[in-house]
């Protein structure tokens, strides 16, 4: 597991006051933190990638007087697992396109799909899927296709994660990785927004507040 920052020193007190937020981004797998570089605001990010074991601490966040969790994709159970029998240091959390029962035919993606995606991982099946994540073709990108068929073995065998709240769930109606029906399912007690976008919803937004509100 891997901890960066994407930016630091974007959260700094203004006009004399002490004004400060962190979010932690779970990513999905294998995509990366790209998809998050037009979101705007006064924000330090730093992004959890590579769950292949979720040994990594998060850094010293005692500095900021709110943090805040967006999780995506297999990043919801990840983030999950990984809270478990550690301090809990968010203020409010996000989940976004994933759930807790990430392998799962009725709650998650159905394991049939998840075996045949490390079965034939590729880099040419690898940009299939990068297409079925944004709903268009995308631009070629590397993969280091043992370490991401490791990853999802290693996601496959920590099965469903504990039980956690959330603040809100996206679900995105047009997600043809998470069945948008199994994400319904899986947080019937959540407070769900819907939104018409793929996979990977974050063009439909600006701003990381417009996640976090």
């Amino acid at each position: 597991m891997d901890f960066r920052w994407l930016s630091i020193g974007q959260a700094r007190p203004g006009d004399g006051e002490r004004v400060s937020e962190a979010i932690v981004v779970f990513g999905g797998w294998a995509v990366g933190a790209d998809v998050f570089d037009h979101l705007t605001g006064p924000y330090d990010i730093l992004f959890a990638s590579d769950y292949r074991d979720l040994n990594e601490d998060l850094p010293d966040l005692s500095a900021y007087d709110r943090i805040s969790l967006v999780a995506w994709s297999f990043g919801v159970a990840c983030y999950a697992h990984w809270q478990q029998g550690r301090a809990d240091p968010f203020d409010r959390k996000i989940a976004t396109n994933g759930t807790l029962t990430p392998v799962n035919r009725a709650t998650g993606i159905p394991p049939l799909t998840l075996s045949k995606t490390i079965e034939t991982l590729s880099p040419d099946a690898y940009q299939l899927f990068l297409a079925r994540v944004f709903n268009s073709r995308q631009p070629p990108r590397e993969i280091d296709v043992v370490a991401r068929r490791d990853e999802l073995r290693a996601i496959e065998a920590r099965g469903d994660a504990p039980d956690t709240a959330f603040d809100r769930v996206w679900i995105s109606t047009a997600d043809k990785i998470f069945p948008p029906a199994n994400q319904l399912r899986a947080w019937r007690d959540a407070e769900i927004r819907q939104i018409a976008a793929p996979h990977a919803p974050f063009a439909a937004f600006a701003s990381w507040q417009e996640i976090l509100s």
